[in-house]
């Protein structure tokens, strides 16, 4: 025979379990209600993050990168700037000796003298120098004799150009090319 089922009892909180596990009639044990399987955790999200991440970086490099290379660019052209304004005061004080020391103190006050110094190879710009002159009247050194005084205009143009004088008007507009005048008077 089989036992007797006992009788559940009511508590303060509400009816009392029956004491010991409760079978069924045919022996099997009951099992517990079924809930759904536990999801795996979501994987696609992590990878997606990461491919951004990584966009993001190489966008950085490529930036950073075209930085450093308009820098450099920029640092090339004030070093070509700065070697033609040098370029251009060492034409000058060439012009000037010429005048004060040299042949063109008559040569320059008969017609414009130029000549065209090439430096290419020690700086890479080339120097054309200008002189002009003229003749003034200053008064007089004695009564009737005019004193005259001659005004030597110098010019000197400082290029990276490849045309035989500077200033260069086709390679003007190229990128790259750097010009540089200096100009002094110069009363003799």
């Amino acid at each position: 025979m089989t036992a007797p089922r006992p009788t559940p009892t009511l508590t303060a909180t509400g009816p009392a379990r029956p004491a010991g596990p409760a079978r069924p009639a045919h022996g099997l044990r009951r099992r517990a209600p079924s809930r759904p399987a536990p999801r795996p955790p979501a994987r696609g999200l992590g990878a997606i993050a990461v491919v951004l991440l990584l966009v993001m970086l190489a966008a950085m490099a490529a930036a950073v990168l075209r930085l450093s290379v308009q820098s450099n660019t920029a640092m090339q052209q004030d070093l070509q700037a700065t070697r033609a304004a040098a370029a251009a005061r060492s034409g000058l004080d060439w012009a000037l000796w010429q005048v004060l020391k040299g042949s063109w103190g008559t040569a320059c006050a008969s017609a414009v003298t130029s000549q065209t110094l090439d430096l290419r190879t020690l700086t890479g710009v080339q120097v054309t120098v200008r002189c002009s002159a003229l003749l003034y009247d200053e008064g007089e050194s004695s009564a009737g004799v005019s004193q005259q005084r001659t005004f030597y205009t110098l010019e000197s143009v400082a290029c990276n150009g490849s045309a035989a004088s500077c200033p260069d008007n086709t390679a003007a507009t190229r990128s790259g090319y750097v010009e540089r005048k200096s100009q002094a008077t110069v009363v003799r």
